[in-house]
């Protein structure tokens, strides 16, 4: 059994959840131009368990944009059944991340 799932093949939401940062972390990083820290997971949805054999795929958009921080929304989708595939959405988020200054301080965000 693979380690990132439970005994009836789901993944576990602890493995979505990182999974879904680390796609909006990559927006905040462009948004940014530079570091970032999650400060908030705003919200979080699991509409259908991801399955062990799904291909998942992640976008990310800007949701909202303040003078330190960026909201982003997140959507994870899975393709299953490769014999007759279905892309289905299976989680979607909306994450807060912080501009960070080389010492770990907040900082503004470049403009747009």
């Amino acid at each position: 059994m693979p380690a990132d799932a439970n005994q009836y093949g789901d993944v576990f939401g602890g493995w979505t959840m990182g999974h879904i940062d680390l796609a909006g972390a990559v927006l905040g990083h462009k948004v940014a131009r530079g570091r970032i820290a999650t400060v908030a997971v705003n919200t979080m949805q699991f509409h259908q368990p991801v399955s062990v054999g799904d291909i998942v795929s992640f976008f990310a958009e800007v949701e909202k944009r303040g003078k330190t921080s960026v909201t982003i929304k997140v959507q994870m989708y899975a393709e299953r059944h490769p014999a007759d595939p279905i892309t289905v959405k299976v989680t979607e988020a909306l994450i807060t991340y912080v501009a960070l200054n080389a010492d770990g301080s907040k900082r503004e965000l470049p403009a747009a």
